[in-house]
């Protein structure tokens, strides 16, 4: 049997006429377009004359531009564990443990300015072989003093210095972006960056000094598309100062290691790493390298701070682990998934083991580590890369028409695209129109947390330098105020009781009642739920039986018109009363009653909730 004469070919037409009958007069464009925060529209299916022009799709592994990545023979990536450096001999033995148990790469992460002795140095990469592990030196600023360090130890072991893979990130424009200014002189900035990558690339041939923290400006609310058009902006910065100064981009561009952050956005996150190589290939083409070897991207990619939360903490897991994906199905570098309770706490053996193993099942189960560019060919994410790359390279190029990133981040147009994406991200949770589960919906109602949470790690933040040169970036998490609106309600005197006087209709005081309970829950409050009245009095001496300090009214439209009057004439002074929906037919009779509550489907969830926690008090 010949199949495709079963299955003849239908058309783009074909398929567009079914899916406008399907609509019934419904517009295609607010149905079906999805009108993303990247700049971009993505529609409801692709097919391959989407594709069929694209150059790209011809490019194969390890080939200029690298979109399908710099390997040929595997997708291996190295599976990081990030550590923070207090005490010396307890960061060395979790180093030791975390390779012993999976990990291939260690990042050690220094307070800002370390100071560090040969003696604690030494303690720090006891026991580690050079030659079997990639090694990563991390804090925001005062990494210069590691450097001596390296090469004494090195020294003292007489291991040969190529033998140490890695990096230090060293990133001078991504301090200034977070406190405003750099700690001495611009020039003075460049000048000891120029000295220090002189020095690097002399002595240490396999360890990349210049770090491009795009994570920031995602963790700041950036969307891809913005976190890697400034990513590349402050790479190009580099590369214009260091160049100026007498190194060349042969020299400047394999020390780089760009570091991304990876949301929840599945495919787009996996686009977003395709497209970052594919456009950083063409920056370097550019500046006319010896070697197309020096257009080959380094990626490093963390898995997103600004999406987790301290509330159902275990929805980190599922968050981590998609993001974790779409980061080696996109072809990272190296990995560092970052624990699930980072929000609230410092990890501990756990939640350091489980992101950890994240990675190993995904390598040694999922196999993940064998396809190279597995979603080469995707009609979606094809186009999707596509349409990334083409907004990317727009922005990226209106930076430098402002003269490049310190001249646009000086003017405060890097921040201001950042806010304003920011504030609709936070909009869009406030609204429920992104959902963050456990958070903004189907929260745990019987989850308390005030008790287990660090609160020096839940409100940390990065000081201004009081010279500061502009504004600084923001980071933040999305949940945040909804996770200090629920605190306040664990940390109050009383719990609020809500009650949910429910009515008539079955299918919609269920769909009510259910609304509601996921509404009021997001605050902390006390959800008590009715088996639904025969009639409304013996609805209301139940209410005044349970005395509560809000009551939803939950039913139909058409029985609002009855239940409405009857409960508010004997309640409102006694409880705070709210509609469930926004009956408009009978709006204007039940506002001259007195009525104001109302929560539906476009309530803005964060300032409702805000607004009642005010009238009970909760400060």
């Amino acid at each position: 049997m010949n199949l495709f004469s079963e299955f003849p070919p239908i058309s783009t037409a074909e398929w567009e006429a079914v899916i406008k009958a399907d609509l019934e007069g419904a517009e295609y464009e607010k149905k079906l377009i999805w009108k993303t925060l990247e700049g971009f529209d993505v529609k409801p299916y692709y097919r391959n004359e989407a594709i069929e022009n694209l150059p790209q799709t011809e490019i194969l592994p390890n080939e200029f531009p690298y979109l399908r990545g710099n390997r040929e023979k595997n997708n291996a990536w190295e599976i990081r564990q990030d550590i923070k450096v207090g005490k010396f001999e307890e960061a060395n033995q979790k180093a030791i443990d975390a390779l012993r148990k999976g990990a291939t790469s260690v990042g050690f992460i220094f307070n800002d300015n370390p100071t560090i002795s040969d003696e604690d140095f030494s303690t720090l990469l006891k026991d580690i072989d050079f030659s079997k592990v990639e090694l990563n030196f991390i804090a925001r600023h005062g990494v210069a003093v590691l450097f001596p360090l390296l090469e004494k130890e090195m020294l003292s072991r007489k291991v040969s210095f190529s033998a140490l893979r890695g990096s230090i990130t060293l990133d001078a424009i991504g301090y200034a972006s977070l406190t405003g200014n750099f700690c001495i002189s611009e020039k003075d900035v460049f000048d000891r960056i120029t000295s220090v990558t002189k020095d690097i690339i002399a002595k240490f041939p396999n360890l990349r000094i210049l770090a491009i923290n795009g994570h920031i400006f995602h963790n700041s609310g950036a969307t891809a598309v913005q976190e890697l058009a400034f990513s590349f902006s402050k790479a190009v910065e580099y590369l214009s100062q260091l160049t100026d100064r007498g190194l060349s981009v042969d020299q400047i561009a394999p020390k780089m290691t760009f570091i991304f952050s990876v949301g929840s956005n599945y495919f787009m996150e996996i686009a977003k790493i395709r497209a970052a190589r594919l456009l950083w290939a063409k920056i370097i083409e550019l500046y006319k390298p010896k070697s197309m070897e020096a257009a080959k991207m380094f990626i490093h990619s963390v898995t997103s701070e600004w999406n987790k939360t301290i509330y159902d903490p275990y929805m980190n897991l599922l968050r981590s682990t998609t993001e974790a994906m779409s980061a080696v199905v996109g072809g990272t570098d190296s990995l560092t998934v970052q624990p699930f309770d980072i929000a609230y706490k410092n990890s501990d053996e756990f939640s350091d083991r489980i992101s950890r193993n994240t990675q190993i099942i995904l390598k040694e189960e999922a196999n993940l580590d064998k396809v190279i560019d597995a979603s080469a060919g995707s009609y979606y994410i094809e186009s999707l890369t596509n349409s990334i790359a083409a907004e990317t390279l727009k922005l990226f190029q209106n930076v430098e028409s402002k003269g490049g990133y310190l001249a646009a981040f000086k003017e405060g147009f890097i921040q201001t695209q950042i806010e304003e994406v920011a504030k609709k991200r936070d909009m869009n949770l406030a609204q429920r129109r992104e959902i963050m589960v456990g958070t903004n919906q189907y929260p745990n109602f019987s989850e308390k947390v005030a008790s287990n949470i660090d609160f020096s790690l839940l409100n940390v933040s990065i000081p201004e330098r009081e010279d500061k040169m502009a504004r600084s970036l923001k980071p933040y998490r999305g949940a945040k105020s909804f996770e200090l609106l629920r605190l306040k309600t664990e940390q109050h005197s009383f719990t609020p009781k809500v009650y949910l006087f429910t009515f008539g209709n079955v299918a919609m005081r269920k769909a009510r009642a259910m609304f509601s309970a996921n509404f009021f829950g997001c605050a902390g409050f006390e959800v008590i739920e009715s088996q639904g009245f025969a009639n409304i009095e013996e609805g209301i001496q139940e209410t005044l039986k349970i005395s509560p300090n809000i009551v939803v009214l939950c039913s139909s439209d058409d029985e609002y018109e009855q239940l409405v009057p009857a409960v508010f004439e004997v309640l409102k002074e006694k409880t705070i009363i709210v509609v469930a929906g926004y009956p408009t037919k009978i709006l204007e009779k039940l506002n001259a009653l007195g009525v104001k509550n109302y929560i539906h489907i476009k309530s803005n969830l964060l300032e409702t909730l805000q607004m009642f926690q005010k009238e009970l008090g909760i400060s």
